[in-house]
């Protein structure tokens, strides 16, 4: 299975450049105007690794990411054995772009998402990239694994779909606009 690649509003021309159109007014302008402002360039667009393997999450999950007008690209696998496959641009994924962050679920089929997380931070390639995990655990052992193997962050995933789409706006709002990520590793 193939990595479904999205991109959020307008499709992305090349690396670190965007056909996206932000009016400098509206409340999802606020990180390019600060950038602007700063005399910083424009934040390149974020590539994003959903690991996911319930259909109706992945769904809700690229509604609330493309609600703005943030230009993103978001790819999804549906479980662990896949997404290090991706990361490690191996077979269907030879050519998948290095992810600037992961949301994973812990709860999957194959490979779940501890294995997986365990074997991203053990890998000097891939460590360095931020992992939020999105899941509908809220088990206080699921949230100490995940610190202890290098979770950027737990998130619990509500079970009220208007809670949901908050969550994740929460983690769009951070980690797509606020921070700011080192440029891809050439090559």
């Amino acid at each position: 299975m193939s990595a479904r690649r999205l991109t959020q509003d307008r499709p992305i021309t090349a690396r670190g450049e965007s056909s996206c159109s932000t009016s400098l007014g509206s409340e999802d302008s606020a990180p390019l105007r600060a950038s602007l402002a700063s005399g910083l360039a424009a934040p390149r667009p974020v590539e994003v690794l959903l690991v996911e393997d319930d259909p109706g999450d992945v769904v809700l999950t690229q509604e609330a990411l493309h609600n703005g007008k943030l230009c993103n690209t978001l790819n999804v696998v549906s479980d662990g054995y896949e997404a290090l496959q991706y990361l490690r641009r191996e077979g269907a994924y030879a050519s998948a772009v290095r992810p600037d962050l992961i949301l994973l679920d812990l709860n999957m089929p194959r490979m779940d998402g501890r294995e997986t997380l365990e074997r991203i931070k053990r890998d000097p390639e891939l460590r360095a990239i931020p992992v939020v995990i999105l899941t509908t655990s809220d088990s206080p052992g699921d949230v100490a694994a995940s610190y202890e193997l290098q979770a950027s962050c737990f998130m619990s995933k509500p079970v009220d779909l208007h809670q949901f789409t908050r969550v994740v706006q929460s983690i769009k709002d951070f980690w797509l606009c606020l921070v700011r990520y080192p440029d891809p590793p050439v090559g």
